[in-house]
């Protein structure tokens, strides 16, 4: 079975972005975008199993967090290092871009 996305809520969201580098993505069930970039996601979480957490933020159902981060479109996927971010991309993209951006990150 594949490595799936971690769940990232308001409750736990500090923690998992402490452990190293993580890719996190805010969506929603209504956003058509995010529905296109989900499947990317799940994928990038089996491909960098053991380098990167990949996880996902439901904006709807964590409102603090998505605040904190000052989410206004989504899907918004931010890159942390160590608790800091380091990149970000905002709007769906193809699977390259996204992966790429996490190499670099990993390296």
């Amino acid at each position: 079975m594949a490595h799936k996305a971690v769940e990232i809520t308001d409750a736990n969201f500090a923690e998992i972005i402490k452990s190293g580098t993580v890719l996190v993505d805010f969506w929603a069930e209504w956003c058509g975008p995010c529905k296109m970039i989900g499947p990317v996601v799940e994928e990038l979480a089996g491909e960098f199993e053991g380098k990167a957490v990949v996880g996902k933020v439901n904006v709807d159902e964590n409102a603090a967090i998505s605040a904190k981060f000052g989410i206004r479109s989504i899907p918004t996927l931010l890159i942390f290092k160590d608790g800091e971010i380091v990149d970000k991309q905002i709007g769906a993209v193809p699977k390259a871009v996204l992966s790429k951006k996490l190499e670099a990150q990993v390296a």
